[in-house]
């Protein structure tokens, strides 16, 4: 066995409470470290640290770039689990599921503090257990 585990992204937020409630809240994910301005987030096998800027001195505010990308089984299972809380965020703030031309189905959703949080899977792979091949 290898000793590596999984990559875990590191978030840095204006809004620490506010980012928190978004990935437990809505997507479901549990909170498994909190301190006064740290966090890591945990939901099946993806983890997320968060850390809340103070000042000048963190990341700047989200860009709308694919900076935190989530590989589900099923995108649309997982749409389909998340839409009630999904109809409540601001308009717009949810694109898909969609088909990409790269060849992955999507879910993007806008966090509360600008950054893109996107989850997919392989269109093909898909495909495939659909087939049972």
């Amino acid at each position: 066995m290898g000793n590596f585990r999984q990559i875990t992204p590191f978030m840095h937020v204006p809004d620490i409470d506010e980012a928190i409630a978004f990935f437990r809240d809505v997507l479901g994910f549990m909170v498994h470290v909190r301190m006064s301005d740290y966090a890591y987030l945990h939901h099946e096998t993806a983890g997320i640290r968060i850390l809340q800027n103070r000042g000048d001195d963190g990341a700047p505010p989200g860009n709308r770039r694919f900076a935190y990308y989530i590989d589900v089984h099923d995108v649309d299972a997982l749409y389909a689990e998340l839409k009630p809380k999904l109809d409540l965020l601001p308009r717009g703030d949810v694109h898909g599921p969609a088909d990409k031309e790269y060849g992955q189905r999507e879910l993007a959703l806008l966090a509360p503090d600008g950054n893109l949080i996107v989850f997919g899977h392989s269109i093909a792979e898909q495909r495939a257990r659909e087939d049972g091949s």
